[in-house]
Parts: structure tokens; sequence; C-alpha cells
């Protein structure tokens, strides 16, 4: 288990390997599988993957991509119904994704949830085009499930070059994680969900954190005092 930070821990546990037995082999790869491929959105991130032999071998979970009965990678969407953008969730799989029209998350919605555009951009069978908002099936939950949890902690992913995106998504995995850690002076607002969802920070219930000093966590709840130690304390806890 790679454990050189937080973000190396949980990337780890989402790889994805074509390798291995009944899989490819490095040296018969050809670059037709190591490529992006339509199917792979919202389930495989197209940013982050290895340099070197390993490059479209070896993938990552994109951010909301799940596994279903059958083994296949699913994706949520929120359903549109009557032109009406709601909050239920459907997860697809690539084969189901092909049989409906799919907006962006960034797509302009009124106060009602209806889509404010006559045309909306949206995908259908791997290709993209606009639709009439009545035409319109589902739409992204949101504009990061396309790229994986490491590649989403990138400030202005959408401005970079896919190649720098990628040198990025790995380096970030190298870093040493500091004694006294501080929030960063630009986020993406997934800074807290890796910290928490990878288990190594002391987080907190109920009660107010009033000592974050070193090791030793105080936390007061209720009328009683606990004190927990943990590996890995951010000292911006609020």
């Amino acid at each position: 288990m790679d454990q050189n930070n937080p973000l190396s821990e949980i990337t780890h546990k989402r790889r994805i390997s074509a390798l291995g037995p009944g899989g490819l082999t490095r040296e018969r790869a050809g670059f037709e599988v190591r490529d992006v491929h339509p199917t792979h959105y919202g389930r495989v991130c197209p940013i982050e993957t290895p340099e070197g032999p390993n490059i479209g071998l070896i993938n990552s979970l994109s951010v909301y991509a799940q596994t279903n009965e059958y083994g296949f990678l699913e994706t949520p969407y929120r359903k549109v119904t009557d032109g009406v953008v709601t909050d239920e969730i459907h997860y697809l799989s690539a084969i189901e994704e092909g049989n409906y029209v799919i907006a962006q998350a960034n797509s302009n919605l009124d106060e009602n949830g209806h889509f404010v555009e006559d045309l909306v951009t949206c995908r259908s069978k791997g290709e993209s085009s606009l639709f009439s908002r009545d035409q319109v099936d589902y739409m992204d939950v949101s504009t990061q499930q396309v790229v994986s949890v490491g590649a989403s902690l990138i400030p202005f992913l959408e401005h970079d070059d896919a190649n720098r995106a990628l040198m990025g998504a790995n380096m970030q995995r190298q870093a040493v994680p500091t004694l006294r850690a501080d929030k960063p002076l630009v986020g993406t607002g997934m800074e807290r969900a890796v910290a928490v969802d990878s288990g190594v920070t002391a987080v907190a219930k109920r009660g107010v954190p009033f000592s974050t000093w070193m090791l030793p966590v105080s936390l007061s709840k209720l009328t009683k005092t606990r004190c927990t130690r943990a590996k890995q304390v951010s000292t911006s806890i609020t």
C-alpha cells in the first residue's frame, strides 16, 4: 500500500489495471488500448495514468465512479423529467448511457430547474452536439465527475495542458506531509473530502476542537473531554 501521503493511499485503492492474468502485457499492448475512449467518461480518469510503459494500462477511477453487481463501471447522472432537472440520481453503465441524451453539468438552469437555452450541448452515442431541451434525458452531476481524485485537486484543471496535468496529478502523490499542515491558498473544494475519506485525520462528529497542538487532539464533547491521538493532525480543523 502506497502511504506516502493521504492522497497516495486513497489513489492506490482506486487504481485499476489492464495487466495481470487474463489481461494485457506491456509489450503487446498497442496504442488503441492505451488511448482515451468515450466510454471512459465519468468512469476512468483521462488524465491520471503512469508515464512510461504502463501509460494507459494502469488508470484511476473517476471521482463518482462505482461498480455494479456485474462488475461494470457506472457513473451518476441527474434525471431530467419533462425538461426539468431533478435531484433524482441514476447510475448508468457505458452501454446504458448510449441510449440517452445527456447534458453537461454547467448547463444554465433557472430557479425551477428548467434549461435556460432552447438548445443545450449534450452527449449522445459518444458524440457531442446541440439538442433541444425537451430531448434531454439526463444531466451530469458535477464538472469533476470526469477526472480522478488526484486530478480534481488541481486548480483550474481545464486551463492546463493534459500532459502537464498528468505530471501534476502524479507528483501530488509524492509529496511528503508536513508536521504542521495548513490550508492551500487556492483549492478546488475536494481537499476536505480527500482528507476525511483517507482516514488519517482526526474528525469530531460532535463537539468543538479546542486544541490541535502537535499529535494530541483534545475534543470537548458535551460535558466530557476526550483525548484522541492520531497519526497526522491538520491544524486547519474548523
